[in-house]
Formats: C-alpha cells, sequence, structure tokens
C-alpha cells in the first residue's frame, strides 16, 4: 500500500475518537457511566495506537493536508477532560460549591495546558500532569472515596498541570518503558473490565486500578529524583 494511503489511513483512525467521544457523551447525558467509560476506554486504546503508527508512516510528510497533533487535541480535550469533568458532577461524587469549583478548574485548567508549547520534555514525558481525567474519574468511580478525597484529589492534580513535575507517556518515555507500556496496558484492561461489571465494589479490577495508578501518576517524578546515570 502507498505510504500516502496509509498516513491517510491514520488520520481517519484519529479521526474516530471523535465519533467515540460522542458515543460517550450520549451514555453520559443518560447517566449511563459504565457504558460511558467503555466508550472512553476504546477512544483511549485508539488514542494508543494511533500516535505510533503516525509516526511510523510520517503522516506530517504524507499526508500533511490534515493536522494530526491539532485533530488530536480536539479529541483528547473530548475524551480526556470535557467528558469525564460532566461525569464527575453529574454522577453526584461530587456535588454542591465543590462539584462547581472542581468541574470549572478543570476544563479551565486543562484547556490552558493543552495548549502550552511546554507540554513536553526532551524525553517526550509530559511537564506537568498531562490532563488525563478520563483515568483519574474512572478510578474514582471505581473506589468511590468521600467528597473531600474527591475533591482534594481534583484540586492538587489540576495545580500539578503548571507544576514542573515529570509525567511518564508509557509509549514515548524511554526510561523504564519495559514496565510503564504493560503498567499502561493492564490500567486499560482493569478499567474496561471494572466498568464492564458496572464498578462492582468487590470487583478484583479495582485493585489492580490503584496499582497502575500510582505508578503511572508518579514514575516520571521518581525518575526526577533518581536521574539517570550518563
Amino acid at each position: 500500500m502507498d505510504l500516502r494511503i496509509k498516513a491517510l489511513s491514520v488520520h481517519l483512525l484519529t479521526a474516530t475518537g471523535a465519533v467515540l467521544s460522542m458515543l460517550a457523551m450520549l451514555a453520559a447525558v443518560e447517566e449511563k457511566w459504565s457504558l460511558m467509560f467503555l466508550w472512553l476506554v476504546v477512544a483511549l486504546i485508539v488514542d494508543g495506537i494511533d500516535g505510533p503508527l503516525a509516526r511510523r508512516y510520517d503522516v506530517t510528510r504524507n499526508w500533511p493536508n490534515y493536522d494530526g497533533v491539532l485533530m488530536d487535541l480536539i479529541i483528547d480535550y473530548l475524551t480526556y477532560v470535557f467528558i469525564p469533568a460532566y461525569a464527575l458532577f453529574k454522577s453526584g461524587l461530587l456535588e454542591g460549591w465543590e462539584g462547581w469549583l472542581t468541574i470549572i478548574l478543570i476544563v479551565y485548567g486543562s484547556v490552558i495546558y493543552f495548549a502550552d508549547t511546554r507540554m513536553k520534555t526532551k524525553d517526550y514525558s509530559f511537564a506537568g500532569f498531562p490532563g488525563c481525567w478520563n483515568m483519574v474519574v474512572l478510578v474514582l468511580f471505581a473506589i468511590k472515596p468521600g467528597e473531600m478525597v474527591i475533591l482534594l484529589i481534583s484540586l492538587a492534580l489540576t495545580v500539578a498541570m503548571f507544576l514542573n513535575l515529570k509525567f511518564i507517556h508509557p509509549v514515548r518515555t524511554e526510561r523504564w518503558r519495559w514496565l510503564s507500556l504493560p503498567m499502561a496496558i493492564a490500567w486499560t484492561l482493569f478499567a474496561g473490565w471494572a466498568a464492564w461489571v458496572d464498578f462492582h465494589p468487590q470487583s478484583w479490577a479495582h485493585w489492580g486500578l490503584v496499582v497502575t495508578s500510582v505508578y503511572l501518576l508518579f514514575a516520571g517524578i521518581v525518575q526526577e529524583l533518581f536521574p539517570k546515570r550518563a
């Protein structure tokens, strides 16, 4: 197959994220939270696949008519930020002024972060929390901590978007990738199963979500504390 056709196919694959975000939003409006998260997990899988394919087929050179980065950012904002924030508020996990404050900070802070040209580090990690609210809110749905805990986690991560802290990209951050990539795949499997069983409180997937989430959240910070030897 011609490289240009392959490059175009990658763009079209990325664009399917828009359809998945619409399906997730429709489920959210009907308060079918498990179905919403299942669509978001599928969108996350697509997002994890299209990046390596885009680099492999050099979409910038072979199909420059479409801006894949811009397309990806639009879809990421919908699936990573907007829909999860809506779910956090409408589900009743966080109500009252705390809910209003949290969703406003999440959507406002994230759109500024997504537009920041300094969001990537030299090793292709993220400078600051990368706005993966789809992952955060799914874990909150699974473990259902108290409102104050949810509020503090949400506020801390919103602030962390603008701090000089490193957060790994499981695919692109080379250091510890042998562990980070399996952790990210495991998180996806745990997330899909947790949503499939409607976040049953006794599901084994919840422990897996906690363990993998802690690793993905703090691995970059640990790497900074213990820099790689020259």
